[in-house]
This record gives C-alpha cells, sequence and structure tokens, in this order.
C-alpha cells in the first residue's frame, strides 16, 4: 500500500525574515506550498530555493487566500502551517503515523504559544490565540469561509483524535507592543466584517462579552497561572469582540474597506 502523500501550506506576506525557518520545520512533507499575499520582499526567491510550488497574487480575504493554497496541494493530506509557525520534530513524526492509519477527515494538532522568548502555555481563548487548531486535513474536506480575520470553516467527514505528540510552535508576538499591535490589526479586519455583514451587534451584548470572554481567559482556560502575562491575555481577549464593534460603529468610514 502507497503511503499518502502530505502537502505543508504556507501562507505569507512579506516573511523573509521568519520564512526560512517556517520551510526547514516542513521539510519532512513530500510537497510544500507557498502562497504569497502582496508581498514584495524576497519571500518568493526564499520559497523557490527550497523547491517550494510559489503561488504570488492578491486577496482582501483570508479565507478566499487559504482556499486557493489548499486548491494548489496536490498531497492526499494537507498540513496548514503559518510563517510564524515552526513543526518541531516530534510533531512532524506524528503527523507522519496519523496519515498513514487514519479514517477521519481531519484533526486538531496541538499548539505552543510563545511571546518573545517565554512559553505561555494558560489563558488562550476566543479569538485571540489557542491550544489546538485543525491544521490536519484530507484535501478537500476543509472550506475557509469568506471573511478578512479568523474565517470560520466548513467541513466534510469526520473529526478524528487530537493529535497528541510534539507542537505547532507558534511564535505568536515578540512582546507587549506586537501583542497589543496585532489587537489593533485584528479588530480593523473584524469591523470591516462585521460591516460586510450588515450586523454589527450591539454596545450592551458586547461589553457583556468583553466581560465574560475575559472570565474565560483568566479563569476557565487558567490565565492566572501565568501572573501578568494572564491579565493581558484576559484584557485582549475581551476587548477584541468590543473593539471591533466600537471601530464598526464609531468610524465605518474607515474600516469599511480594510484589509
Amino acid at each position: 500500500m502507497t503511503a499518502p502523500r502530505l502537502s505543508a501550506l504556507i501562507v505569507a506576506r512579506n516573511e523573509q525574515e521568519r520564512l526560512p525557518d517556517c520551510l526547514a520545520s516542513v521539510a519532512f512533507a513530500d510537497e510544500v506550498v507557498v502562497v504569497l499575499d502582496r508581498s514584495t520582499d524576497a519571500s518568493a526567491e526564499i520559497a523557490r530555493a527550497t523547491g517550494a510550488k510559489v503561488v504570488e497574487g492578491a486577496w482582501e480575504l483570508e479565507g478566499e487566500r487559504r482556499n486557493t493554497g489548499i486548491a494548489a496541494c496536490t498531497g492526499d493530506w494537507v498540513l496548514e502551517v503559518d510563517a510564524d509557525e515552526r513543526v518541531d520534530a516530534a510533531l512532524a513524526r506524528a503527523v507522519r503515523a496519523t496519515i498513514a492509519t487514519s479514517t477521519f477527515a481531519w484533526h486538531q494538532v496541538p499548539v505552543d504559544n510563545y511571546v518573545g522568548g517565554r512559553l505561555i502555555r494558560y489563558g488562550w481563548a476566543g479569538s485571540f490565540g489557542t491550544t489546538s487548531v485543525p491544521r490536519l486535513f484530507l484535501r478537500g474536506a476543509k472550506k475557509w469561509r469568506a471573511q478578512r480575520v479568523h474565517p470560520g470553516l466548513d467541513w466534510t467527514g469526520k473529526e478524528g483524535p487530537k493529535v497528541t505528540e510534539g507542537a505547532l510552535v507558534h511564535l505568536v508576538d515578540r512582546d507587549i507592543s506586537d501583542m497589543l499591535r496585532r489587537l489593533d490589526k485584528y479588530s480593523n479586519a473584524k469591523a470591516a466584517d462585521l460591516l460586510a455583514s450588515g450586523n454589527i451587534g450591539s454596545l450592551a451584548s458586547n461589553v457583556r462579552r468583553f466581560f465574560s470572554r475575559g472570565f474565560k481567559s483568566y479563569v476557565s482556560r487558567k490565565g492566572y497561572r501565568e501572573g501578568g502575562w494572564g491579565v493581558l491575555l484576559a484584557l485582549c481577549t475581551g476587548a477584541f469582540p468590543l473593539l471591533s464593534y466600537l471601530k464598526a460603529k464609531l468610524e465605518p468610514e474607515k474600516h469599511g474597506g480594510a484589509r
């Protein structure tokens, strides 16, 4: 019986500094596909030098560019990896073992999140971070929805057991300032999605979400175990939907075409 072929998919924009290490971490795959969205740096040359298939273009919606990448993959299975992520050796072995025997359509993989050089295990919740992501799937089983930030997913087939060995190492933020810049960027894009949907919600519901999501991050997801970092995560997790709503409500002219 022929072993299943694995495609590693990387979607990036102007990531010449982080792309080499990301590419090296997925060298175990049978095929590497790199989608570059409006990149103007050396990312294309770096990717091609490793033998990767490069797809260049311009996509306003995150879901559209990720679906373009999936369509470019030819493997039986696809592993999605962002440029600020690395597949550690244990996860690489576990992915190979999983696809060799799986009768399911998709699997969650574990994530280790770093801010600078610090591994933060607790407090990730909502749309601001997660410790598990559905990134390993049969080609054709996963479709991203047409949204700018954290688009929803449509699945064909059943979810299998979570991969438990190793981790996807996520260099999520360089420092606190970088974390706050990410909050600003994400809420800009989410405000545009809200305006495009025609339903931005209400102030009261988003104030409630500020507290409920902050509580989930700090208490339910045990962010308190991270000290001050847990407080930061709770604030950002709660603020994301509220800030997105306020931008859509108070500054719609600035976010109707946010990218």
